[in-house]
């Protein structure tokens, strides 16, 4: 569908078929970003793997953060610190309501998922967990920084809302500011020698020997992206794996028997254990399928004219959005 939004020319994309011919075969033409206020004033002036443009930078970015995050090798290397802030949620859980052994009691996980989501990011980003105030200044900021980005930006569209632009701009400040001391708390103190290197320290070092790609600026969005997009889509993920089988009793007994068979009731259940356990993967696939955590793409820009499900799309129609599910 083909719309005019204030100032700019949209298409938008929600059928699977449209979405997979415009990342199969168009997929070079949609590449690109559109430039946006959320990209210029929250991400770094559109720095960020999820908001830079198509080409070398772009690339460079996802080369790292697939190496050094996102590889099967490197998510296995932190495999202890998943286990050891479930852990921490668990004793958590357990001291809370240590005295409300009679009754059931209400829980509000949400909040408890956000945190240990954003432990083990911090962790697994600087090496360490943080326990200064600035942190929950922080998160706090990047949930409302989440929010935007998760609205329609009127100022997009309309140059009049300037109101956006404000709130924007305090939010940049803000987030700045922290992720700021992080990398000059790295910078000063060094990289330690062996054992398991953090994120940061990683692109400290290549600041070193590629400085201008690996700018301060470059290493502060590279962080926000990590913070940011983990946090917020784990946490919606996990809420929702956890609240749909509640939802379906017959669910929950299939996935309590499966695990009482196959890893049994002595011990916590292991990362080691899931691919054993068939049934907990599809309830997970199956939430994933009918409750993403984010139920639109980021926009993209198309880079010349092209063709979309036999339609003629000109370049200058720059956004499109994408569903993961038909309407």
């Amino acid at each position: 569908m083909y719309l005019r939004l204030g100032t700019r020319k949209v298409l938008v994309v929600s059928s699977p078929t449209s979405v997979e011919e415009c990342f199969t075969k168009n997929g070079i033409v949609f590449a690109n970003r559109p430039v946006t206020l959320a990209g210029k004033l929250l991400n770094y002036d559109n720095s960020t793997v999820g908001f830079s443009s198509y080409g070398e930078y772009w690339r460079n970015l996802r080369r790292l953060t697939t190496q050094e995050f996102f590889s099967q090798s490197r998510i296995a290397t932190f495999t202890g610190i998943r286990q050891d802030e479930v852990h921490v949620l668990l004793k958590q859980l357990f001291w809370d309501y240590r005295d409300e052994q009679v009754a059931p009691v209400k829980v509000e996980l949400k909040s408890k998922f956000t945190e240990i989501v954003f432990n083990i990011a911090m962790r697994m980003v600087t090496g360490k967990r943080n326990y200064r105030k600035d942190v929950g200044l922080f998160r706090d900021t990047l949930s409302e920084v989440m929010e935007l980005l998760g609205n329609s930006n009127l100022a997009d569209y309309l140059q009049v809302f300037q109101w956006v632009k404000r709130k924007m701009v305090r939010l940049k400040k803000e987030m700045d500011k922290f992720l700021q001391f992080l990398v000059d708390e790295h910078r000063k103190i060094g990289r330690e020698k062996g054992g398991k290197k953090p994120l940061i320290d990683v692109m400290l070092l290549l600041q070193k020997t590629e400085p201008d790609m690996f700018t301060d600026k470059t290493i502060k969005a590279v962080i926000l992206t990590i913070l940011a997009a983990a946090t917020e889509t784990s946490t919606v993920a996990i809420e929702w794996a956890m609240s749909l089988p509640l939802n379906h009793p017959e669910s929950t007994r299939k996935v309590s028997t499966e695990i009482d068979t196959l890893v049994g009731q002595g011990r916590l259940l292991e990362e080691q254990d899931l691919p054993k356990l068939t049934y907990l993967q599809k309830v997970v696939d199956e939430t994933s399928r009918l409750y993403p955590p984010a139920p639109f793409l980021l926009p993209h820009e198309s880079l010349q004219d092209s063709t979309v499900c036999g339609f003629d799309v000109p370049h200058v129609a720059g956004q499109f959005m994408g569903n993961s599910q038909g309407p």
